[in-house]
């Protein structure tokens, strides 16, 4: 299996409902979103998908996340937009785009990520 993976960044804000603690607070992060793509058989030039294709792909996603309170993104409107959650969601709405995908970890700092993969 061949896997190839990239990152790109956003900035967002955002608050948990329902939990205790400093994060109930509106607050934000410079989230780092990390794809990974696998295939077992190269394609005729060598690769699982061209880098520059897979971060255009995440980078304009990305885009619209950025500079954003998450809590008012239709799909966090009843889902807390944990970064779990986020993962799940960059996923879902990647993988018809990337069909080779197969995770997405988000990094909330430099010490903690959450990865999703179905």
């Amino acid at each position: 299996m061949y896997k190839v993976r990239v990152e790109a960044n956003f900035s967002s804000a955002h608050n948990l409902r329902g939990y205790r603690g400093r994060c109930e607070d509106l607050h934000g992060h410079n989230w780092r979103v990390e794809l990974v793509a696998a295939k077992k058989n190269l394609d005729r030039l060598g690769f699982v998908l061209d880098f520059k294709h897979i971060k255009s792909i995440l980078n304009d996603f990305l885009d619209a996340l950025d500079h954003k309170y998450l809590n008012k993104i239709p799909y966090f409107k009843k889902i807390n937009p944990t970064s779990e959650n986020i993962a799940k969601y960059i996923f879902d709405s990647l993988i018809k785009r990337i069909p080779c995908l197969v995770s997405v970890t988000v990094w909330e700092n430099n010490t903690s990520s959450a990865i999703y993969e179905p």
